[in-house]
C-alpha cells in the first residue's frame, strides 16, 4: 500500500498544470527568505569576540565596574602569545593539577582512582567539558599602586562554558527603520545645532579595556583601534599596547601591527621623532620597526652623550651597546676629517706651500683658519681660580671645578659643510687686517677674502662624509638648524632584536 501511494502522488505531481507547479515551486523556494523581525529567537554568536561553538579559552576582563568577556581558541592565542602557549600547556595543568591536589590533602585520602582522578581533575585550572579542555582567565589588578594587573587563570564554575552564565542576546529593535526623507530632515536640524568639542580625559579604566581589546583583535587579525589623527594620543596608545604585548610575550605579533600604523603619519611622524628621540627608540625596540629604531638611534648618536643616564635606564643593554658603537664609529670618522681640516693649506703659482717668506697674507689666511678651527673644536680649558690668602689653608684640598660640558661639534662641520659666509665672514676678516694697520688696504682685503673662500671650498669638500643625511627627515639644505651630524647608519645585521 505504501508503494502505490507513492506512486498515486507522484502521478498527480506530473498531472498538474504547469502554472500550479511554477507557483508551488517558486513559495518553497523563496521560504526560506521569511523575515523574523521583531521574533525572539536568538542564534549564540559564534564570531570574535565570542566563539561559542568553537571557543576553548575564556578571559574577563574587568576594572572600576567595567567588563568585557571573550571566549577564544587556545590555537590561536599560543601561537600569537608566549604566555598563552605555557599556560595552556600540558605540563602547566598537570604541575597545576598536582599543587591542588597537594593542597587538598589528596594524597593522604585512601579513596579509590577513580575518586581521585576525578577531584584532580575539577579542581585543576585547565578543566575538561564536553570532552573539550577548556580554560578561564580573569584579570587580577592586585596591589593597584604596586602591581601590574595580570591575567590568572581560575576554576571553570559559572562560565560560558556552563552554569550560570547565559551570553545575552542582541536588543530587539522593534521600530523600522525610519525613511530617507525623515534622514535628511534629521541630518539639516543637526547641522544647525551647535555641538561643543568635548575634551577627552584620562581613564585608566578605558585604556586598560582598550588594549586588551585591541591585543585580541590583532591576534585574530582585526585591525586596532587607535588613533589615526592625533600622533600624540596614537603615540600614548601604542606604547601602552606595546608594553602589554610584551608583558604576553607577544611582540612579534603586535609589533608589525603598530609599526603599520605609526608610519601612515609620515613627516609628521619623523618630526615628532626628531622632538623626542629616546621615548621613539624605546617604541621602536618594542615594536621592532627598523624605520622608526634607525630613525630615533640617528638623533640620540649625534646629541651623544646627552641623555645617556636616562636611556641607560630604560633600555636594555642590547641597545646601549648599539649606541654606544655608533657614537664610536661617528668619533672615528670625525678624527679622520679633522686631521685632514689641520692638514690643509694653500699654495703658490709655483706649487709650493704658503709660508710667510714667500706668502705672507696666504700664510695669514691659513693660520686664521686653522686658529678658528681649534678654537670651536677643542674644549675650553678649565678656569682657574686663586684661592685668597686669608681663607687659604694648605691642609684643606681646594675643591674642584666643575668639568666643562661636553662639547658637540656636529654644528661646526655642518658650518664647514656650508661654508660662504656661514664662519669668517667679511666683516671678521676685516677686523683680523685691521690689527696690522700696514697690511690693511682695499686690494689685501680683497685678496685675503678669496683666499679664504677657496680654503673654505676644499674645507667643504673634506667634510662631505659627514653631511650625509640617513633621516627620513627632509633637512633641506642648511640642515634645518641642527646642531649635530645625522650620518649615522644601522645595516641589518646591527638591529638589536636580529642578534
Amino acid at each position: 500500500m505504501v508503494s502505490q501511494r507513492e506512486t498515486t502522488d507522484r502521478a498527480l505531481s506530473f498531472l498538474s498544470p504547469p502554472s500550479i507547479s511554477a507557483r508551488t515551486s517558486t513559495s518553497r523556494r523563496h521560504r526560506h527568505n521569511r523575515s523574523h523581525h521583531g521574533s525572539s529567537t536568538y542564534l549564540p554568536q559564534n564570531d570574535f569576540p565570542v566563539f561559542t561553538h568553537t571557543g576553548d579559552i575564556e578571559i574577563i576582563v574587568s576594572t572600576s565596574g567595567r567588563e568585557q568577556r571573550y571566549l577564544l581558541h587556545r590555537l590561536i592565542l599560543s601561537q600569537c602569545s608566549g604566555f598563552f602557549e605555557a599556560g595552556t600547556s600540558e605540563e602547566w595543568s598537570r604541575a597545576q593539577g598536582q599543587a591542588v591536589g597537594s593542597s587538598l590533602g589528596l594524597s593522604s585520602i585512601g579513596e579509590n582512582q577513580g575518586a581521585e582522578s576525578e577531584v584532580g581533575r575539577s579542581n585543576s585550572l585547565g578543566s575538561t567539558v564536553g570532552g573539550k579542555n577548556r580554560w578561564r582567565y580573569e584579570l587580577d589588578s592586585g596591589n593597584q599602586n604596586e602591581e601590574i594587573p595580570m591575567l590568572v587563570q581560575k576554576n571553570l564554575s559559572a562560565t560560558m562554558f556552563g552554569g550560570t552564565y547565559t551570553p545575552r542576546p542582541p536588543p530587539i529593535r522593534n521600530k523600522p527603520p525610519a525613511s530617507q526623507s525623515g534622514f535628511f530632515r534629521s541630518m539639516a536640524n543637526l547641522s544647525a545645532m551647535h555641538i561643543p568639542h568635548s575634551q577627552s580625559t584620562y581613564d585608566p579604566a578605558n585604556d586598560l579595556l582598550r588594549d586588551y581589546d585591541n591585543l585580541f583583535r590583532i591576534f585574530y587579525n582585526y585591525p586596532p583601534t587607535l588613533d589615526a589623527i592625533n600622533i600624540a594620543n596614537a603615540y600614548v596608545e601604542c606604547k601602552s599596547l606595546l608594553v602589554l604585548a610584551d608583558m604576553y610575550d607577544a611582540l612579534e605579533v603586535v609589533g608589525p601591527r603598530v609599526d603599520h600604523h605609526l608610519l601612515q603619519f609620515q613627516g609628521r611622524l619623523w618630526k615628532q621623532i626628531a622632538k623626542y628621540p629616546p621615548s621613539y627608540l624605546r617604541l621602536g625596540y618594542l615594536a621592532r620597526s627598523k624605520v622608526i629604531f634607525q630613525e630615533a638611534t640617528v638623533h640620540v648618536v649625534g646629541q651623544w652623550p646627552s641623555g645617556a643616564n636616562l636611556l641607560r635606564n630604560q633600555l636594555p643593554e642590547s641597545v646601549i651597546e648599539v649606541i654606544e658603537d655608533k657614537v664610536e664609529e661617528l668619533e672615528e670618522a670625525k678624527e679622520k676629517v679633522e686631521g685632514k681640516l689641520f692638514r690643509l693649506t694653500l699654495t703658490t703659482a709655483r706649487g709650493e706651500r704658503v709660508t710667510p717668506s714667500n706668502s705672507y697674507l696666504d700664510w695669514m689666511a691659513v693660520s686664521l683658519f686653522r686658529q678658528w678651527l681649534a678654537e670651536n673644536t677643542t674644549p675650553p680649558p678649565t678656569p682657574y681660580h686663586k684661592d685668597s690668602p686669608r681663607n687659604s689653608d694648605p691642609r684643606t684640598p681646594a675643591p674642584l671645578p666643575p668639568p666643562p660640558p661636553p662639547l658637540n661639534t656636529g654644528r661646526i662641520y655642518r658650518l664647514l659643510g656650508t661654508g660662504g659666509p656661514s664662519y669668517l665672514a667679511h666683516d671678521e676678516l676685516k677686523r683680523f687686517l685691521k690689527l696690522r694697520p700696514d697690511d690693511y688696504n682695499r686690494d689685501n682685503l680683497r685678496k685675503f677674502e678669496r683666499r679664504m673662500e677657496e680654503l673654505k671650498s676644499l674645507a667643504r669638500e673634506i667634510v662631505k662624509p659627514l653631511m650625509r643625511n640617513c633621516l627620513e627627515l627632509d633637512l633641506g639644505p642648511e640642515g634645518r638648524g641642527l646642531g649635530y651630524l645625522t650620518c649615522t647608519k644601522i645595516d641589518d645585521r646591527e638591529f638589536p632584536w636580529d642578534q
